[in-house]
């Protein structure tokens, strides 16, 4: 082989490795991401809280991230919740679902999709749920359900208020009927938290879409979503293909669905902590400027007894 050939393999070797796409596994372990800018180092992302310092845009964080931010740094109790049969109609389309499964345990570390915890916000003990999308696009199965009804279940027991941060794509299709159900399960275990007169917040986060915007996504007493968040039901596209109809500008996105009465506020993931503190803190009574207003109507009224007497 003569010097002109090894010049030109060696070339062809440095172009292939320039041109050569970068993985899904590869980006997920870079240093990097993207947003509005172009590249961004990932630390300086999480220091803010994942989100974007030019464009805001809240990216998708796992439930151990978010824990630590609504709670503080690992100050919260993770649950192990039930776990049922993994593959209960052995569903097998290009892939086994059990091999599906084993996969997002080991890319979450994670049992199912959802994450139940107890931890404390303004003194306020909260049992919450959230759920991971890179575990099957955090979409509901038998695990799921099961892991939502121990936290309901927890929360009816100690008496603490429950929050789910929602997110997902719906129903889980390799578990069918048994997928869909859980639609039904979740409503009544959120039924009966409220006939224990114990608060339901929902904070909606990107994307939740399908059955769960169809069920538990959508009974909270108060709702309040991330900015810029997907929420919807079909896609835009679907609608838009049925309805025929050009959509509005930012239809789904959490800003509009606010305007359409479907969301209550939204908050700023800085904001949530102590939004959610103060939410709590009304609904549970234990909010200091209600308590002095109350003070001042029972004393007024008692001021006002002994005059009448």
């Amino acid at each position: 082989m003569n010097w002109i050939t090894k010049i030109i393999r060696a070339g062809e070797k440095i172009k292939s490795a320039i041109h050569k796409r970068a993985t899904k596994e590869d980006i997920a372990n870079s240093d990097w991401t993207s947003c509005c800018r172009g590249p961004i180092l990932k630390k300086n992302l999480e220091e803010n809280l994942w989100v974007c310092p030019d464009c805001n845009k809240h990216h998708r964080i796992n439930p151990k991230q978010r824990f630590d931010i609504l709670f503080g740094k690992n100050n919260y109790e993770i649950f192990k919740t039930p776990i049922p049969k993994d593959d209960p109609l052995n569903w097998t389309d290009s892939k086994s679902y059990k091999d599906r499964i084993k996969t997002a345990r080991k890319k979450t570390g994670m049992d199912c999709g959802m994450m139940v915890v107890c931890g404390t916000i303004n003194n306020i003990k909260i049992t919450a749920v959230a759920s991971d999308f890179n575990f099957l696009g955090a979409s509901m199965a038998a695990a799921e359900g099961e892991a939502f009804l121990y936290g309901i279940q927890y929360a009816i027991e100690n008496r603490t208020p429950f929050l789910c941060v929602s997110a997902g794509g719906g129903m889980r299709m390799m578990e069918s009927l048994i997928s869909l159900s859980q639609m039904t399960r979740t409503t009544l275990a959120i039924n009966e938290l409220k006939t224990n007169n114990l608060p339901y917040l929902v904070c909606i986060t990107d994307p939740t879409a399908g059955g769960i915007t169809a069920s538990y996504a959508m009974l909270g007493d108060i709702h309040f979503a991330e900015p810029g968040a997907l929420i919807a039901f079909a896609g835009a596209r679907v609608i838009q293909g049925t309805v025929k109809e050009e959509l509005p500008e930012g239809f789904q996105k959490s800003e509009y669905v606010k305007k359409t009465g479907f969301v209550d506020l939204i908050v700023e993931r800085k904001d949530l902590s102590e939004k959610i503190g103060t939410l709590l803190s009304i609904l549970l009574k234990k909010n200091s400027a209600i308590s002095t207003e109350e003070n001042e109507t029972t004393e007024n009224t008692q001021s006002l007894s002994k005059v009448a007497s």
